[in-house]
């Protein structure tokens, strides 16, 4: 890659159509992994043992994961650069490990085995994926940032298509078995995972073998000098680290205390556990602060408390998003497979045809996002990417309450057309937005900090839906999804007001 100088630092290049779709062919298989994961892990939970109200619990090890991997990656691949480059590396040995977990998450002998693999293939998808949203920003100009996010929504509907629809397909067209005795999960599932485990490994090896890089240098010259306060968070003085962590952990210990004595839902040990563990962590940082020391955990925690205005506010957008995507993956399966298909058990041969035909649906919602992905950069250029992002969240929102209004299953991929809207904006919009706020020096940690503005939506999800479906509503799942329809409206709102900086 050559620059072209101007001024007193060097522009980047535009980019070809092709180097373009080169970038992002590795999301396709990123998302045939999550694909896969996100359609059937519930019906491997369930066909292992599992209770409804217990699955959000068991979905907890992906969002935990994330919330420690995606920072951790981003902060290390700033500061990597070999034979490989600077976030290539961290896509190859990713691919690689989550292929083996895809093939031994159908494999599992029990529950809690099945869980373990979900944990390690989340931890995987994570090593690979958060340096392709920094990967973008990288080596695209501000111009074509947008057209590049867009592209990777286009590929990740693509990837989640595929993996989505397999096990229908290896059902209905090729005539493999969707069903399976008590505790074993179906061949149309198992192969489903092997097909998907080899198309990642492949597509990320396209992406790794048909791109480059920057070198350090040229990011930095892309760059110019660095901004006076871009370690603004380093002269937050050590009494504010240590007093604002012992808040948190007092605050998460309260609650831990609290869940104890009363003895509510365990799943609230996660959510005051979080805050708890938090606080620890300022308070690490203060003494190392205090010591005249830094570390990676000193400048990641730095740049949390550093983060621009823009950040904060897609952090409130972020969060009401992924809660709604959340309550959607996790309860879709049970409750179409009860309330629209009317099945009894994971063993009743109609939830066998339920969960295929929810693999189907969530195809749909897919392959809308990866067509809506050729639209977005129009509409935003319309009405901002703000406001493009509210408008494709209120769809999703419309989506998600539609499933809950029709009872017809036939009729099931009509409101999956507002989901797929609201997802190729969500894996686009925000980051967008957030390319043109953050230093390019930063990019790789930043686009790992904004992962906690999904995972910690991921984590409330998880602890607080089971007990607000088994308090609230009788344990019935499809309210789950009206939840979720009202969480998308409230992203739509808050995304109305982003302080979004113009390129």
């Amino acid at each position: 890659m050559s620059t072209s100088t101007t001024g007193l630092f060097s522009m980047r290049p535009r980019l070809s159509p092709v180097a373009i779709v080169n970038m992002c062919v590795g999301f396709f298989g990123i998302q045939i992994g999550f694909g896969l994961q996100n359609a059937n892990t519930s019906r491997i939970f369930q066909t292992l043992g599992a209770e409804v109200d217990s699955l959000a619990i068991l979905w907890i090890a992906a969002p935990l994961t994330g919330l420690l991997v995606q920072p951790l990656i981003g902060h290390l691949s700033d500061r990597t650069w070999g034979r490989l480059g600077r976030r290539r590396p961290y896509f190859l040995v990713g691919a690689i490990l989550t292929t083996l977990a895809l093939i031994a998450m159908p494999n599992a002998p029990s529950l809690w085995f099945a869980a373990a693999m979900l944990w390690i293939m989340d931890a995987s998808i994570n090593i690979t994926m958060e340096p392709f949203r920094a990967f973008v920003g990288d080596n695209l100009n501000e111009d074509q940032r947008t057209a590049g996010y867009a592209m990777q929504s286009v590929f990740i509907g693509a990837g989640a298509v595929f993996a989505s629809i397999l096990p229908w397909l290896l059902s209905n067209v090729f005539h493999v078995a969707s069903t399976a005795p008590e505790g074993v999960v179906p061949d149309s599932v198992r192969i489903s995972f092997y097909v998907g485990a080899a198309a990642l490994l492949t597509a990320v090896l396209w992406t790794v073998f048909t791109t480059k890089e920057y070198s350090p240098d040229q990011i930095a010259a892309f760059e110019g000098p660095a901004a006076d306060d871009e370690h603004a968070a380093s002269g937050r003085p050590v009494r504010a680290w240590i007093g604002g962590g012992l808040i948190w952990l007092i605050v998460g210990a309260l609650g831990v205390a609290g869940v104890f004595a009363w003895g509510v839902e365990k799943e609230l040990y996660v959510l005051f556990g979080g805050l708890a563990a938090f606080g620890l962590l300022q308070i690490a940082v203060g003494l190392i602060r205090q010591a005249n020391a830094s570390n990676g955990l000193s400048e990641i925690m730095g740049d949390i408390f550093a983060m621009p205005a823009t950040m904060r506010d897609l952090a409130v957008v972020q969060f009401f998003s992924w809660f709604a995507l959340f309550a959607m993956w996790i309860y879709t399966t049970p409750a179409v497979t009860a309330v629209h298909f009317g099945a009894l058990s994971p063993t009743d041969p109609a939830y066998g045809r339920g969960a295929d035909w929810v693999g189907v649906l969530m195809g749909v919602y897919n392959g809308v996002a990866a067509l809506a992905a050729f639209l977005i950069p129009i509409l935003a250029k319309r009405t901002g990417k703000r406001g493009a992002h509210a408008i494709n969240l209120v769809l999703g929102g419309l989506g998600l309450i539609g499933i809950f209004l029709i009872r017809d299953p036939s009729l099931l991929w009509l409101p999956m057309i507002g989901v797929g809207c609201a997802w190729a904006s969500i894996v686009s919009m925000p980051y967008a937005i957030l390319s043109s706020a953050v230093p390019g020096r930063k990019m790789g940690v930043y686009m790992g900090v904004f992962n906690i503005f999904i995972v910690v939506p991921q984590l409330v999800a998880a602890t607080l839906l089971g007990l607000i479906l088994k308090s609230v509503f009788g344990g019935q799942a499809i309210w789950a999804l009206v939840i979720g329809g009202v969480s998308f409206f409230i992203a739509a709102a808050s995304a109305l007001r982003v302080k979004e900086i113009k390129s």
